[in-house]
């Protein structure tokens, strides 16, 4: 049941005392000016339930019939005090506040104006002559009381749907924020399978295949890619391990990689690279040590890559420059091959099959790094090779990136 004013525990407290006062001090008056006879003990002991029934309120059981039910009684109860000994009419002060908490907003006016006219009746029946001030007095309060509350009430009920819809909001954020960080993870999980398994597995094929053409001209060159073939899937199976582990384990992003580690990768990248195109690394620059993410977004850059450079390009040459500078760490991987033109390369009705599929490994390279903060760029033109770059910011420029 909804009620006019809303509950405010110490409101509670001051009601109490305030009505306590107020029926101490009247039952004094009454029994100093009348005595203690029939009527004052029947006073005295109305008095004592009207306190007893309003300190009970909060063990009445809420969302029921029975609150609303004990603010009428409280108030018939402060009426027939009232009519008994007039003094008591001040104690219909805290009850209305009763009433206006429980009672619905109809019902409370109907309430506290009946409580109104029982006070005027009762002043106007000990007044010599008739007073207007008795009457518009009680009158005006309560309604001044009344109309009060009733803006506090709607006030408090409008705040109160503000917080639900804040909340609600903050639910809908999170549920998107939690859809997001899925289909980002799924994002990444695609980056490094295609740049990592995927490149093993395509290796493998490519050797197995040629072994197969060769087997019975060049048993020797055969074996040899077997076996090579070989060293390619226990890379993988390694990969996949590493990727299990990376997605059971939590890797904090704030770990560093030594610069020799991150130099033995990439050296480990250009003596397995499977094609006709021969990679060279450089290292210029001071090495400082990186991040675990960073390092392992510029490994797999290099890897896919690479890659592309032995499946697509056709060239004799590829060369992987790592350059440290003060502000960032850059990754450029130029090859000597028959470039290509990096907007057709997208998945579009005329392009290739081998166009669409470098244009893939490309954004997945592209969106690997900006995620953790880099940049991206490729430079390509048909006839003049091709060159992958990647950076991360280090140092102070680490910092302003993260703020």
């Amino acid at each position: 049941m909804n009620a006019v004013l809303a509950p405010v525990r110490r409101l509670d407290a001051w009601l109490f005392v305030v009505l306590v006062a107020l029926v101490v001090t009247s039952s004094l008056r009454y029994v100093l000016r009348h005595g203690l006879g029939t009527v004052g003990v029947l006073i005295l002991l109305g008095a004592a339930a009207l306190i007893v029934g309003y300190a009970v309120r909060p063990l009445l059981p809420q969302r029921t019939w029975i609150p609303a039910a004990w603010s009428v009684a409280l108030a018939a109860l402060v009426a027939a005090l009232t009519i008994a000994a007039p003094s008591f009419a001040w104690c219909a002060v805290p009850v209305a506040f009763a009433v206006l908490r429980t009672l619905p907003y109809l019902w409370a006016v109907v309430c506290v104006s009946a409580l109104v006219v029982v006070v005027t009746a009762s002043w106007l029946r000990i007044s010599p002559m008739l007073d207007p001030v008795v009457i518009a007095g009680p009158l005006g309060i309560a309604l001044i009381t009344v109309m009060s509350f009733r803006a506090l009430d709607l006030e408090a009920k409008a705040r109160a749907e503000l917080i639900d819809r804040l909340v609600a909001t903050q639910d809908d954020l999170a549920a998107e924020q939690r859809r997001v960080g899925a289909l980002r993870e799924r994002a990444r999980l695609s980056r490094d399978i295609h740049d990592s398994i995927g490149q093993d597995l395509s290796s493998v094929y490519l050797l197995l295949q040629a072994a197969d053409r060769g087997w019975t001209a060049e048993p020797a060159t055969s074996h040899d890619n077997v076996r090579t073939a070989i060293d390619a899937s226990r890379r993988g199976l390694e990969e996949i391990r590493h990727v299990i582990h990376d997605l059971s384990t939590e890797v904090e992003s704030a770990s560093l990689i030594t610069a020799a580690e991150l130099h033995q990768r990439l050296g480990d990248l250009r003596e397995h690279s499977h094609g006709s195109a021969q990679v060279s690394l450089r290292i210029d620059g001071a090495p400082v040590p990186l991040s675990h993410r960073s390092s392992s977004a510029l490994v797999a850059t290099a890897r896919g890559a690479l890659a592309n450079v032995q499946e697509h390009s056709g060239a004799d040459r590829a060369m992987m420059t790592l350059t440290y500078t003060p502000d960032e760490v850059r990754l450029d991987i130029r090859d000597d091959g028959r470039g290509f033109d990096p907007q057709r390369a997208r998945s579009t009705p005329g392009s290739s099959p081998n166009a669409i599929r470098r244009g893939l490994g490309l954004k997945g390279i592209r969106d690997r790094v900006v995620e953790l903060g880099g940049g991206a760029d490729v430079e390509s033109e048909i006839g003049d090779g091709t060159t992958v770059s990647v950076w991360f910011p280090i140092g102070p420029a680490a910092q302003n990136e993260e703020n």
